[in-house]
């Protein structure tokens, strides 16, 4: 490890030591084991703060020593390098705490976006329909403004909360601030780390909400590889196009390079098909960019995130 890796593993000791075990710390830890693709060399350390107050003290630790550090959700939209991180890699998955005042429900950028849909329709929310079965966390989804189905997080979010990590202080901004897009929000410009969202939402009838999830999850589970591990779509829209039915126009469904494939039942989708490497992944996507270009005379874009 470098010298000042050293020195935020003996502050996080420290920390630990005089408050309790607020920070989980793993030395050289697989980050395969931490992202849906199964894919990534190992972090020289990662580190799992337990609660928000123990992230802004981490945040603290990271610039006094001035680690390389990355944030990491689910690591459902991330492909980390073979040769893995050099740096800390922080998960945010224990950050999941979630209240409802009226129709406002705000969860922590940990929590599963799933599970957070699942909550607002315990609470007979509707607003969050579309999130059942997207494999990312809160602030993931925030963060790129996920959506499907007609729905996406610039519809609902009401505001959001982060550390600016630069100055470490804490602030609010409200929907027109995030400046979102097509998969963009202003925290993919910044160096602000998502704390907690909150979202907008309706009352609705639990059970008609019930329906409306339980229907978006079988269209994934019959449309979609989800047995295989995999990074969700890889391409973002091409403006009038439909990138996947590109893909399969090519004839790439099934294209397969060492454990990495076009998925055969959605082309949208690269899968592990079983010890898949991060120079697979992305010769393929290279491979699937260069076919399209050449055959439809489009540059589709990868919305994964390539980290190394």
């Amino acid at each position: 490890m470098t010298d000042n890796l050293t020195k935020l593993a003996g502050l996080i000791e420290n920390y630990n030591q005089t408050c309790g075990e607020k920070i989980k710390i793993e030395y050289n830890e697989p980050l395969s084991r931490h992202t849906t693709f199964r894919i990534g060399g190992n972090s020289d350390l990662l580190v799992i703060p337990q609660s928000v107050e123990a992230l802004t003290q981490l945040c603290a630790m990271i610039k006094e020593t001035d680690a390389r550090a990355y944030f990491l959700g689910n690591g459902s939209n991330v492909l980390f390098d073979d040769e893995g991180f050099c740096g800390v890699v922080v998960i945010l998955t224990a950050l999941r705490d979630v209240t409802c005042e009226g129709n406002v429900i705000t969860a922590d950028a940990g929590m599963s976006f799933t599970a957070l849909a699942a909550r607002a329709r315990d609470y007979s929310l509707t607003g969050l329909e579309f999130a059942y079965g997207i494999p990312g966390s809160v602030g993931g989804a925030v963060f790129m403004n996920a959506g499907a189905y007609n729905g996406e997080v610039a519809f609902v979010l009401k505001e959001s909360t982060y550390l600016d990590l630069d100055d470490m202080t804490v602030h609010t901004i409200s929907l027109t601030e995030h400046n979102f897009g097509y998969r963009d929000s202003i925290y993919k410009h910044t160096n602000r780390l998502i704390l907690s969202a909150s979202f907008e939402l309706k009352p609705g009838n639990k059970d008609e909400i019930s329906e409306v999830m339980n229907d978006f999850m079988n269209r994934r589970v019959t449309k979609q590889p989800l047995e295989y591990p995999s990074a969700g779509s890889v391409f973002k829209r091409y403006p009038g196009r439909y990138t996947g039915q590109m893909i399969d126009e090519a004839g790439l469904k099934g294209f397969t390079i060492g454990g990495a494939q076009v998925s055969e039942k959605h082309a949208g989708f690269i899968i592990n098909i079983g010890g898949a490497t991060c120079a697979d992944v992305r010769n393929l996507i290279k491979h699937i960019q260069d076919v399209i270009l050449e055959k439809f005379g489009c540059a589709i874009e990868c919305e994964v995130i390539y980290v190394k």
